[in-house]
């Protein structure tokens, strides 16, 4: 789903990292998943990031 997005322009991430970028560390592992327009996702990561 992150590759379609990137590929369409968009952008993945999980508010901190690029989606693509993550190294699995367990079969089932989860992460948060943030997908869409660049400005949609960048603006999600901004709020992610104020959370202390």
């Amino acid at each position: 789903m992150a590759f379609i997005a990137e590929q369409a322009g968009g952008k993945a991430s999980d508010g901190h990292t690029r989606i693509l970028d993550l190294k699995p560390e367990e079969l089932h592992q989860r992460v948060p998943f943030i997908c869409g327009s660049k400005n949609m996702v960048e603006k999600a990561e901004q709020f992610i990031q104020r959370i202390p």
